[in-house]
């Protein structure tokens, strides 16, 4: 099956209510039709999306880094990187388009392409329907420098990251929900082999993820360490394929080596039943 017809057919299912084939509500997501779709810059995507994409109300190039104290409101201007941040490759040494100060809120943005490590988070943060069309290193990298550290996504989406979506280096307690996301390799991941480690918890409530040819798993949790994923709502799992792990383990190290995979399958470290994922072939 094309990922056309894919997308039509998974819209359809999703479908809420009689009449709604042009636009169904997925997890508080407008969800639209292939016709409705917006065309975005340079997406390594399926033809068609589930979302309707939102349209940016204008384009805004960053050659340094936005640095945001308090709120930031981007009334959904498209925001993309230019000289040294014109970069959308694997690079760690990357800046980022916004770095976030503890307690902040970026809202109503939209990261183009180039996104370069897209959103750095130094403490506790909130993102408000911020939507990446193509992720560069990372989408956004949690740094929280206390337990009681969150960081906030709500709504928003995310396409095309080659590795993770949302990179989780430093302490506290992520919330993923209300989030779209397609074409990934990770939707979180707890630092693997950072020079500091900690333990780390996610939650993620009422995603839509629809897998794509690298797609590893929706989040990786370092069981040395004590970590916890939990999903809580109904999240949705699109996986045509069927090999995209709901949560992968690993043993972490601080030794900045590759992390050694662990299993997969719910327990301490994993919660989640068929309840709160739903997984479509």
């Amino acid at each position: 099956m094309s990922w056309r017809n894919y997308a039509r057919l998974t819209a359809f299912s999703l479908c809420l209510g009689a009449g709604c084939t042009e636009h169904a509500l997925v997890s508080g997501i407008n969800v639209a039709s292939t016709s409705d779709t917006v065309p975005l810059v340079n997406r390594d995507a399926p033809p068609s999306t589930l979302v309707h994409w939102p349209r940016p109300t204008g384009n805004k190039s960053v050659p340094m880094t936005i640095r945001v104290k308090d709120s930031f409101d981007g009334h959904m201007v498209r925001y993309y990187g230019i000289d040294e941040l014109g970069t959308n490759d694997q690079d760690e040494s990357q800046g980022a388009i916004f770095d976030l100060a503890d307690g902040a809120t970026l809202s109503n943005v939209i990261l183009g392409d180039p996104a370069a490590d897209g959103v750095h988070c130094n403490g506790s943060c909130t993102l408000n329907n911020v939507w990446w069309e193509r992720v560069g290193e990372d989408a956004a990298t949690f740094r929280g420098k206390t337990d009681s550290a969150t960081m906030i996504v709500n709504g928003g989406g995310a396409s095309g990251a080659v590795d993770k979506v949302f990179q989780h280096n430093g302490r506290g307690t992520m919330i993923i929900k209300d989030f779209y996301v397609e074409w990934f390799g990770k939707l979180w991941r707890s630092c693997g082999n950072c020079k500091s480690q900690y333990r780390r918890h996610v939650i993620i409530e009422n995603v839509t993820a629809i897998a794509g040819p690298k797609s590893k798993a929706l989040v990786g949790v370092n069981v040395n360490y004590g970590d916890v994923a939990e999903f809580r709502g109904v999240n949705k799992l699109y996986d045509k394929a069927g090999k995209t792990i709901i949560c992968l383990k690993y043993e972490g190290n601080a030794a900045g080596l590759e992390p050694i995979e662990k299993g997969a399958g719910p327990d301490q470290y994993c919660r989640y039943d068929a309840s709160t994922v739903e997984v479509h072939h």
